[in-house]
């Protein structure tokens, strides 16, 4: 099957033939016609299975002119980064097509934002929070919108926007079309997916936790942070294959600790990502990377979902992922569109039980590799690395209640206060020895 099999028109044709697009996905194949149906659909694919085209091409299939302003399409994405390449995505497909694309996210000037809405847009993509502000605002209008596509929901549930997509539900027409895509469908996703959409069409072009067959895994052997990075600095040395490598960390902390060892040794050709980078340094870092000015780049789990960067040539787990399904989405980073692609993990011994179950959601081991002997091995920890000492428990035993005192001094006599009348004859007899009066009263004699 090539991309002239699907119903498409013919400007969408031409610039499939530009970008050199012949052969749909499995996603893309499986999915396009029940979209085209009009059935609310949930695709379930691998990161890097070319999702985003899976719902574009459907999308702007059916898109329509209209002199109405307001958008047909919805394209809702957990970060920045993710908007800015959807919007690119569909800005290529839309070549010899005139239809209006704007992306809106969180960090970026509202106003400007607004403006470019209140011109009118055919497609709008943006982060949930954004999307609603400008809702709440009243500056984008959702009554023309066709297709509500929901892109990553995993992720977007798991960062905490549940709250701004129920919102968002609430300003949508009922008659429209909901497209969901996710590389997992956990729990959280099922109870999400049963109460917003309508008797859905699921579409599964591979089974959760299946890794690219065209990704090489391999793990070493470390012990700690500063072997880790004279491990690194071996293998970049010695492979020059290694033109392209997206590097994992478990924090952001890591990350600048871990480009601090890096730099001084590659220079200008390494950079890093993470959630407290400005917005434009995270674009530029991306843009970089891309362009090839970049060797390698450090990251977060920030772009180890949604972002197609082209011709990774590896993948390094510096840290195992906390959450199983990050590793899947990490290593996906590499060999896509059909090529072939390396990754490498990292283990310590305290990782044992997060590999065991990566291990056991892909239903295949990670192949162990010799530490090679000519990197030194560091005694230097971390402060997160030292070890802890643990204080013994000793219960404290509280004392018995008759062992316990009064909690206060006995007042004295004269501060003592009691509710006694005292006749004041008796207070004078006590203080002069006798009795004192107050004077005689003189009563008045009768006329």
């Amino acid at each position: 099957m090539t991309f002239h099999d699907l119903n498409l028109k013919k400007p969408i044709w031409n610039a499939l033939d530009e970008l050199g697009y012949e052969t749909p996905t499995s996603i893309q194949a499986k999915s396009f016609n029940v979209m085209m149906s009009g059935q609310d659909v949930i695709g379930i694919a691998q990161t890097g299975t070319g999702k985003t085209l899976a719902y574009l091409l459907p999308s702007l299939a059916q898109w329509q002119f209209s002199k109405e302003p307001f958008p047909q399409i919805v394209v809702i994405v957990p970060t920045r980064e993710l908007v800015v390449q959807v919007v690119r995505e569909a800005e290529k497909l839309t070549e010899y097509m005139n239809v209006v694309i704007g992306g809106v996210y969180g960090g970026a000037n509202i106003n400007t934002q607004g403006a470019m809405v209140n011109a009118g847009l055919d497609i709008i993509v943006g982060t949930p929070g954004r999307l609603l502000d400008l809702a709440l605002k009243g500056t984008l209008k959702l009554k023309a919108v066709k297709k509500f596509i929901v892109d990553e929901v995993d992720e977007t549930l798991s960062l905490g926007f549940r709250p701004q997509l129920t919102r968002i539900f609430e300003y949508l027409p009922k008659k429209r079309q909901n497209l969901l895509f996710s590389a997992t469908l956990s729990e959280e996703v099922e109870a999400f997916i049963e109460e917003h959409f309508n008797h859905p069409v699921k579409v599964e072009a591979a089974p959760a936790g299946t890794p690219l067959e065209k990704i090489m895994q391999s793990a070493f052997p470390v012990a700690n942070f500063h072997t880790k990075v004279n491990l690194l600095k071996h293998l970049l040395s010695t492979n020059k294959d290694m033109n392209k490598v997206l590097c994992f960390v478990g924090s952001k902390t890591l990350a600048d600790l871990l480009f601090a060892e890096m730099e001084p040794v590659m220079g200008v050709e390494v950079g890093v990502i993470h959630s407290n980078k400005a917005q434009n340094a995270r674009f530029n870092s991306v843009n970089h990377f891309q362009s090839g000015a970049y060797r390698m780049l450090i990251a977060t789990d920030l772009i180890s979902r949604g972002l197609d960067i082209e011709d990774v040539s590896h993948v390094i787990n510096f840290d195992i992922p906390d959450v199983t399904e990050n590793y899947i989405h990490r290593i996906g980073r590499t060999g896509r569109a059909d090529k072939e692609g390396t990754a490498f993990s990292f283990i310590t011994e305290n990782d044992a039980k997060k590999v065991a179950e990566i291990q056991l959601f892909m239903r295949m081991d990670i192949p162990m590799v010799e530490f090679p002997a000519e990197v030194e091995v560091s005694d230097v920890l971390l402060p997160m690395e030292m070890p802890r000492i643990e204080m013994p428990n000793v219960p404290i035993k509280n004392p018995k209640k008759e062992d316990v005192g009064p909690a206060f001094h006995e007042k004295k006599d004269k501060n003592k206060k009691t509710n006694v009348r005292v006749a004041h004859k008796d207070v004078m007899m006590a203080k002069y020895g006798k009795r004192q009066t107050r004077g005689q009263k003189v009563r008045g004699k009768k006329s």
